[in-house]
């Protein structure tokens, strides 16, 4: 099997925002986040986020022999992993659970992303059942095309989330994670529209605002 080109400034970036990890880890910020705060519910759901990311990335690996198409796979199969324990050791170290009886996105109802606290919308740019069933039934080129599509839709939503995160938390860890993933996530979406054009393809219609 073919191994994926890793990329050394991607590696680069992953092990300094691990080591930035570790140092707010030891600095923290201001006060304990409580389990209905901002920071605890964007730790919980981006977790969740990131966990699709990482299976979508598994299945196009297996899927397609394109260089290209692997490479990306296995960058946000190691970017996304090493965020979602960053995550779960936010909440470890906050004495929170890692689940919590409310509801997904409740964090962000009220601001800017419709629903309410008991109702709030469905978090964004997810894949649907069909969609991930009809991913892993996909070979070749089709799986590329609809890889890419899917994750473009996945990584706008997850910008959406973390710009939300932005406009409610200040706290230095989690402020500064959430603007590496807005950053990191709209490169790579130029990057997945470019390799969707080179396959004749086109994104799905943005859900950005």
């Amino acid at each position: 099997m073919e191994t994926p080109v890793r990329r050394p400034f991607q590696i680069a970036a992953a092990l300094l925002l691990a080591a930035a990890a570790v140092l707010f880890f030891v600095i923290g910020g201001n006060g304990t986040p409580t389990d209905a705060s901002p920071e605890a519910g964007f730790a919980r759901d981006m977790a969740k986020h990131h966990a699709q990311a990482v299976e979508m990335s598994f299945v196009v690996r297996d899927a397609s022999s394109a260089t290209d198409v692997r490479s990306l796979g296995y960058d946000i199969i190691n970017t996304q992993a090493t965020q979602r324990g960053v995550f779960m050791g936010w909440l470890q170290q906050w004495g929170l659970d890692q689940a919590s009886s409310r509801p997904d996105m409740a964090w962000m109802a009220g601001h800017g992303h419709g629903g309410t606290a008991e109702k709030p919308a469905p978090m964004p740019g997810l894949a649907t059942s069909q969609e991930m069933a009809a991913l892993k039934a996909a070979e070749g080129k089709d799986a590329e095309i609809l890889y890419l599509q899917l994750m473009i839709r996945h990584h706008e939503g997850g910008v959406d989330m973390a710009k939300g995160l932005l406009k409610l938390s200040e706290r230095d860890e989690v402020a500064t994670m959430a603007t590496h993933i807005v950053n990191g996530q709209t490169g790579e979406i130029a990057l997945m529209t470019d390799m969707l054009k080179q396959r004749g393809a086109q994104p799905y219609p943005s859900i950005l605002k």
